[in-house]
């Protein structure tokens, strides 16, 4: 069994060291290299230390999963609707009106690849490494959205770091509740899908 100190060597290595690095300027090829170590490292650990089987509860409430987040989802249209029309109008909705097969594949892409290893990582790993460090509920929340926001550190930009932050406290409390990396990135991808939708994609690292 990996002892305290362990864990929380890897917790600053992986969810600190690393993310604070990639705001840094060196080559790009030694980021990459450096992320898909440590994605590596985190199947290894939640497959064969923590022995994640990654099975699909079968008493997950869908009903009510979905909607918690269509709710929460119909303030966040609302909300960033409003706020491109006042800051941003020429970008509203830009991609899907002038490259909507662009956004089609994105969307895909980002769902698949993205969303679902940030799961693993931050929400599946995060939790099941260090929610008995951190014992108390609401700290550890809070925790987890920090170092969710500092991983988009790199964009360099303000607004980013609220919404992910943002983002990261309400997967938090998903995950807190299903205990399903499936159902959390289902809400991550809603969410995310939902800004380059409407024109917010290219601070996010979307193409456009």
């Amino acid at each position: 069994m990996q002892t305290t100190i362990y864990k929380l060597t890897e917790f600053f290595i992986i969810f600190i060291l690393v993310p604070v690095s990639f705001a840094v300027q060196y080559p790009v090829v030694i980021k990459m290299i450096i992320g898909i170590v440590g994605f590596i490292y985190v199947l290894f650990v939640l497959l064969r230390v923590e022995k994640n089987q990654f099975k699909m509860s079968p008493n997950l409430n869908w009903k009510a999963f979905f909607k918690r987040i269509m709710l929460q989802f119909f303030g966040i249209v609302i909300l960033t609707i409003a706020y491109m029309w006042f800051v941003d109008k020429s970008n509203l909705f830009v991609v899907i009106k002038n490259k909507p097969l662009l956004w089609m594949v994105i969307l895909f892409i980002y769902s698949v690849f993205s969303v679902y290893p940030q799961e693993l990582i931050y929400r599946t790993f995060f939790f099941q490494r260090y929610q008995h460090i951190f014992k108390n509920e609401k700290f550890f929340i809070l925790l987890n959205a920090s170092l969710f926001s500092l991983a988009h550190i790199f964009f360099r930009n303000g607004l980013v770091m609220v919404l992910t932050f943002i983002g990261g406290i309400l997967f938090a409390l998903t995950f807190k509740k299903t205990k399903s990396t499936f159902l959390v990135s289902i809400e991550h991808a809603i969410y995310g899908c939902w800004l380059f939708t409407v024109g917010m994609g290219e601070m996010l690292g979307f193409p456009s």
